[in-house]
């Protein structure tokens, strides 16, 4: 079957409303997606009627609102079509309009940061009629799915979804003042357009399955690197394995189902590791789509004896894998305002618009790095294939040349053009070659006519980034449309804004080298943030410059700030919590006992020897014993630790001082278990150690 004729077949899509709606109504739906307000009842009820009977067709016989709490994941509860048999015990399916538009979830048992109190359970989740409904086939059978917002009793956002709808919104506004501005008058709306690139590992289940770490944390607490990791580069872009290609092909039909336009597979440079990445579409549709791209991904594999790994750093001393959020903004009449031209020295739009993405960048660092912070980017970021916990920007050759003249001139005369590559071969074509080059090591990058923001973790919702970064561009493009609106010579303060903009926040553009030791020193040396760790970014969410920002546009409130900073403090500490308890599960239950055994082996090994022939030398069995010996005396001693510091934390309240003690002194007491296990590895025979190696993860799928 041609991918044309079962694309976006499970998705309730304008195509699908536009045949099964009246004109009339689907006017109304296209209307209130479009410029905002609020549909009838009476629509609403048109509506419910034709996407039930519609799902049902699909196989449906549930529905669900489809929602992202603030666990980084979905949830759903399922309610069935049924409603009370008539006279005769006929059934009797229905979704009416209030059951489309408003369900009531039990909100008490979702994190809410102390915006709920544990006895008061109501909460509403509300239709988002901007993102398609859809459905989706699972076990436990075929569900409608209606993605929604999920918000408090009293009102504030208990999701993820709430406070990017309102950013977006935010952002449109400002951005059209923009537009206003340069005479693009019919412009109504601009809207943020992502596309993310998604990493992740595939292993075999069987292997998998006895990793107790793997299984309750996602990732390996324990390992000695494979004689082989990814040294030859012969990974990146390699022959797809039978098992994974079958895999993605059956990923691929099933995201092309839900209209998920997944374009490119590749392996990724570490052993397991692979991406799959998707055209843009709006940014709040794209967040949607990444949720169900990680649940599909997870499922698809199981079905082929597989598990995928989101976690960002499964496997110590290989890369980990990231998201690339890809960032770009669009009018509603096509115009992309990051599209440079041909001469970007004389676009006075693209030049204003850039400037006050680089204001905003460089004002907000901070709130950028928090975006990205959950607790498995701290082993990510910083490390080799990844960027720095340094926020800076990477403009290519041709636009930091125009930056650099503007800042000392004023305006920019002239740009430096693309050229032709002849490859030497008669054969082959001239290539045309553009006027910079890219930068992989820059975690804010722009890539020709969008910002690649390279920090976001693999496991990790994309909402929050894109809803700070839609915030402080909002911010920046509002100031300069205040300045700017009512001037008598325009064009003079335009380039006066972009100018002054630019000098007084270039600071944060760097071309180089992000993965350098030099580059911490001199970005400390510009005064730029480097917030190394979750613990140490979660700070800039409350700050009076945050409150005072998201306020403004209405994003968050400060109860909802203080919210996200406590749950985000929470979690780091619940999760280093279960990692350590995990650690000291494996080591008291897998690990010591087969050191012992195998010293056991030694020791009888040296008797029998011994016993046999005296004279034989047993110095190498003694040795192996010393050692082996040795290093579990290490680790008993680590283990005990460990678990003093795991009580210890359990009679502690406050939730930023449990962060910190995890992060303080319970991480560097995981690492200190962690060493010599790691080391016994690779002395004791493999028949005694418990659990599948590095080598029979990364290699053997």
């Amino acid at each position: 079957m041609k991918v044309s004729e079962y694309f976006g077949e499970n998705v309730f899509s304008r195509a699908v409303m536009q045949e099964r709606l009246p004109k009339k109504v689907y006017a109304e739906v296209m209307s209130v997606v479009e410029h905002g307000g609020q549909i009838s009842m009476a629509s609403a009820d048109v509506v419910a009627k034709a996407m039930m009977e519609w799902a049902i067709e699909k196989g449906a016989t549930h529905y669900t609102h489809w929602f992202q709490p603030l666990t980084g994941v979905t949830a759903e509860k399922h309610d069935s079509f049924l409603s009370a048999p008539d006279e005769n015990g006929k059934e009797i399916l229905n979704l009416t309009g209030k059951q489309l538009i408003m369900g009531e979830p039990d909100a008490s048992s979702f994190p809410s940061g102390g915006l709920r109190s544990t006895h008061y359970a109501r909460g509403y989740t509300a239709w988002d009629m901007t993102s398609p409904a859809f459905v989706k086939e699972m076990a436990c059978g075929t569900i409608l799915c209606i993605p929604t917002v999920f918000v408090a009793y009293s009102g504030e956002a208990l999701d993820n979804k709430t406070p990017l709808l309102r950013s977006m919104q935010a952002l449109s506004q400002q951005a059209v003042r923009i537009l206003h501005l340069f005479g693009n008058t019919q412009a109504e709306r601009v809207i943020p357009s992502v596309g993310a690139e998604q990493e992740y590992f595939i292993v075999d289940r069987e292997k998998y399955l006895k990793r107790r770490d793997l299984i309750y944390t996602g990732r390996t607490l324990f390992g000695a690197p494979a004689p082989k990791g990814q040294e030859l580069d012969d990974q990146y872009f390699g022959v797809i394995r039978e098992r994974v290609g079958a895999f993605m092909k059956d990923l691929n039909k099933e995201l092309w189902k839900m209209g998920i336009t997944a374009t490119t597979q590749h392996n990724e440079v570490a052993p397991a590791q692979h991406e799959c990445a998707p055209i843009y579409c709006t940014c709040n549709v794209a967040v949607d789509q990444n949720q169900l791209m990680m649940e599909t991904m997870k499922r698809v594999a199981t079905q082929h004896g597989l598990v995928c790994l989101l976690h960002e750093k499964p496997f110590a001393g290989v890369n980990g894998s990231g998201k690339h959020n890809n960032w770009s903004i669009t009018s509603d009449l096509g115009e992309n305002l990051l599209d440079p031209g041909k001469t970007p020295n004389d676009n006075l739009q693209f030049l204003l618009v850039l400037s006050c993405i680089i204001k905003a960048v460089d004002r907000h660092a901070d709130l950028l790095r928090m975006s990205t912070a959950c607790v498995g980017n701290d082993h990510r970021l910083g490390a080799n294939e990844a960027p720095p916990a340094i926020v800076s920007i990477f403009l290519g050759n041709q636009l930091e040349d125009v930056v650099e003249q503007i800042v000392k001139n004023g305006t920019a005369a002239g740009c430096i053009a693309g050229g032709q590559l002849d490859t030497g071969v008669s054969t082959l074509p001239v290539l045309n070659k553009d006027a910079t080059d890219r930068n992989r090591t820059s975690p804010f990058a722009f890539t020709g006519n969008k910002f690649e923001f390279r920090m976001v973790g693999s496991s990790d919702c994309i909402a929050t980034a894109n809803t700070v970064l839609n915030t402080i561009v909002a911010e920046a493009f509002c100031e300069a449309a205040d300045e700017l609106e009512g001037s008598t010579d325009f064009t003079a303060d335009a380039n006066r804004v972009i100018a002054e903009n630019l000098r007084k926040h270039s600071r944060v553009i760097f071309n180089g080298n992000g993965y350098s030791a030099d580059w911490i020193a001199e970005a400390a040396r510009r005064g730029l943030p480097n917030l190394p760790s979750m613990v140490s970014s979660v700070p800039s969410l409350t700050t009076d410059k945050a409150v005072q920002l998201f306020g403004k546009f209405g994003v968050f409130t400060r109860a909802e700030l203080e919210s996200r900073s406590e749950i985000m403090y929470e979690t780091y500490t619940k999760v280093i919590s279960i990692e350590a308890r995990t650690m000291l599960h494996m080591a008291g239950k897998h690990y010591i006992p087969a050191v012992v055994r195998n010293c056991t082996r030694l020791a009888d090994s040296v008797c029998k020897v011994h016993t046999a022939c005296p004279a034989a030398p047993t110095g190498v069995q003694e040795t192996l014993l010393c050692q082996t010996s040795e290093l579990l005396t290490k680790a008993a001693s680590a283990e005990h630790h460990l678990e003093g510091l795991v009580e210890q934390l359990g009679r502690m309240d406050n939730v930023h001082d449990m962060a910190v003690f995890c992060h303080d002194m319970i991480m560097p007491a995981m690492q200190d278990l962690r060493d010599p296990i790691d080391r016994l590895e690779l002395i004791v025979d493999k028949d005694i150690w418990p659990v599948p190696t590095y080598g029979d993860l990364m290699f053997e799928v």
